[in-house]
C-alpha cells in the first residue's frame, strides 16, 4: 500500500517499550504508523496530521489519557477521531465509564492479544478509508455541481446576450421599414397624386386604376405600420409602458374578439428599457398563449407600480393551464418568460384552475438585487 494512500495510526506511550511492542504489532498492517511518549505530544501530533485512529494509554505522568482524549475532542479537526484506550491494568466500572465519556471507541488490556489488536485497529482503518472515499465523492459531486453552475450562467447569459441582441435588431429593423418603406410609399403616394391632376376629366381608364394604386399603397402602409408596431411598438419607446401594454390589449382584441379589461397605472416612470421591454415581451408571450390553448372570452390585466417593484397580473376565463403543461419541456413560451424574469431577480407565478382559466404574475424589482 503507498504512502499516500495508507492511513496514519498513532500510537500514545510514556513507555518506550509499550511503543516499540505496539508499533512491532501494527506494522504488518501497511500503515503509517506515528509515536507520542506523552500526552502533550499526542496533541500535537493531531493537530497537523488526521487519524483513523489513535491507541492512548490511560495512565501517563503529566497530562494523562483521560485528559489527553478530552482535549483532542475539543479540537474541531480531531473531534471524530476514534480513540482506543490502552492500560496495563483492568480499570474499575467508573474509570471505564469515564473513558467512553471522553470519546474512547474501546479499551484493550495489557499484555495485549496481537490478533485481537490488529483485528480491531483494523476495522478503523477500514472505516477511515470508507470515510476518505465519501468525502472524496462528497467533493467531486460538490465540484461537478459547480461546474454546472457555471455552464448555466453561461447559457444565460449567453441567452441574454441573444435577446439582447435580437431586441436591438428588432428596433433597427422597426424604425428601417416605418422610415425607409414610410418614406418610399408617402412619395410615391405624392407622385400619384400629381399624375392624377395631369390627366384630363375623360381618361377614366386610367383614373380609375390609380385609385385602385391609391388603396393598394395605403393598405401596404398599414402592413408597414403593423410589421413595424410587432418589431418594437413605438409607444414603448415614446411613451412607456403602461401604453404599450393598452394598445397591445386593444390589438389582442381587435385580431381574437377576446374582450381585454386592463387597469393600468398613468404612466410608468423610473421603468428603465430593459424592464420594459421584459414585462411587454412577457405581456405579449401570455395573450399569445390565451389566443392559441386557453379557449378564453375573456381577459383581465392588471398592473402596478410601487416604490420596489412592478407586477403586472393577466387572468383568464379559459379552461385552465394544467401542472404537467406549465413543467413541460415543451413549454418554451413559459421557460422564455422564466429566463427574462430570473434576469432581474424576479418573481413569476402562474396558476391554473380547470374551467377557471389562468393567472399569470409578474414582479420585477424596479432596481437590481
Amino acid at each position: 500500500m503507498s504512502s499516500s494512500s495508507a492511513a496514519s495510526i498513532l500510537i500514545v506511550d510514556d513507555d518506550r517499550g509499550n511503543l516499540m511492542a505496539l508499533q512491532e504489532v501494527l506494522q504488518v498492517l501497511g500503515q503509517n504508523l506515528v509515536l507520542a511518549n506523552s500526552g502533550e505530544e499526542a496533541l500535537r501530533c493531531v493537530l497537523k496530521h488526521d487519524f483513523a485512529v489513535v491507541l492512548l494509554d490511560v495512565r501517563m505522568p503529566g497530562i494523562d489519557g483521560f485528559e489527553t482524549a478530552r482535549l483532542i475532542r475539543e479540537r474541531h479537526r480531531s473531534r471524530h477521531t476514534p480513540i482506543i484506550f490502552v492500560t496495563g491494568a483492568p480499570e474499575d466500572v467508573g474509570s471505564m465509564f469515564r473513558g467512553y465519556e471522553m470519546g474512547a471507541a474501546d479499551y484493550i488490556f495489557k499484555p495485549l492479544i496481537p490478533e485481537v489488536l490488529k483485528s480491531k485497529v483494523s476495522v478503523f482503518i477500514e472505516l477511515h478509508a470508507k470515510n476518505a472515499a465519501l468525502v472524496r465523492e462528497i467533493a467531486e459531486h460538490e465540484r461537478t455541481g459547480e461546474r454546472l453552475r457555471e455552464s448555466e450562467e453561461n447559457l444565460r447569459a449567453l441567452a441574454v446576450r441573444l435577446r439582447s441582441v435580437r431586441e436591438d435588431e428588432q428596433i433597427r429593423i422597426a424604425r428601417e421599414i416605418h422610415d425607409e418603406l414610410g418614406q418610399a410609399l408617402t412619395g410615391l403616394k405624392m407622385d400619384l397624386t400629381w399624375l392624377m391632376n395631369k390627366l384630363l376629366a375623360d381618361q377614366k381608364p386610367l383614373l380609375k386604376k390609380i385609385k385602385s394604386m391609391f388603396r393598394l399603397i395605403d393598405a401596404t402602409i398599414r402592413s408597414v405600420r403593423k410589421i413595424a408596431s410587432g418589431l418594437r411598438p413605438d409607444l414603448l419607446d415614446e411613451v412607456g409602458l403602461a401604453a404599450a401594454i393598452g394598445w397591445q390589449a386593444r390589438d389582442f382584441q381587435l385580431r381574437t374578439g377576446i374582450r381585454c379589461n386592463v387597469d393600468l397605472p398613468p404612466d410608468s416612470d423610473g421603468l428603465d428599457q430593459e424592464r420594459s421591454t421584459a414585462v411587454f415581451r412577457i405581456f405579449q408571450e401570455v395573450l399569445t398563449n390565451v389566443a392559441r390553448h386557453a379557449n378564453a372570452t375573456r381577459v383581465d390585466v392588471c398592473m402596478r407600480q410601487g416604490a420596489d417593484a412592478i407586477t403586472l397580473e393577466v387572468q383568464d376565463n379559459g379552461r385552465g393551464i394544467t401542472a404537467a403543461e406549465m413543467h413541460s419541456s415543451k413549454s418554451l413560451g413559459l421557460l422564455g418568460m422564466r429566463e427574462r424574469v430570473l434576469l432581474f431577480s424576479g418573481k413569476l407565478e402562474i396558476n391554473g384552475s380547470r374551467g377557471r382559466g389562468t393567472q399569470v404574475t409578474v414582479s420585477l424589482p424596479l432596481r437590481s438585487k
